[in-house]
């Protein structure tokens, strides 16, 4: 971790995210769909102007 370096912690899983990219992740939730649609994780970012598809990118 450096200066200014967000870490947070869930059920054991430890995420460090740098300031930068902070300001762009704030709100954002990850999912993880094992339907029939696919299994794997998604991103859900309130302040996204487009996503893709598949729930992997996105851009403000």
């Amino acid at each position: 971790m450096k200066e200014g370096d967000k870490a947070f912690e869930d059920n054991g899983i430890k995420i460090v995210v740098d300031k930068k990219s902070y300001l762009y992740l704030i709100g954002t939730e990850l999912d993880y769909s094992g339907g029939l649609n696919g299994k794997g994780f998604s991103f859900v970012n309130p302040n996204a102007n487009r996503t893709c598809g598949c729930g992997e990118s996105f851009s403000i």
